[in-house]
């Protein structure tokens, strides 16, 4: 059993070693700035419909009495 796990060792390290050693390869940007346009395209948002969206999270706030906590920055002087 041990002989079994000591070849085991002996193969599976230097893969290991090649397998983490070949992710430090050149990293290139994935898009290219030719290409940045389309990734800007209103069909490419992540919400389907911004203004009933925006209607929703007003009742929402409205409703809960509280504002913010959504993920959004604010700048940290008051003003909103």
């Amino acid at each position: 059993m041990n002989g079994k796990l000591l070849i085991a060792a002996r193969i599976l390290l230097p893969l290991l070693v090649v397998g983490t050693l070949s992710g430090c390869g050149g990293i290139e940007p994935w898009v290219k700035p030719y290409e940045r346009d389309k990734l800007a395209d209103p069909i490419m948002a992540l919400d389907g419909d911004p203004v009933s969206t925006a209607y929703i999270q007003h009742v929402f706030e409205a409703r809960e009495g509280a504002r913010g906590g959504e993920g959004a920055a604010g700048g940290g002087c008051g003003c909103n």
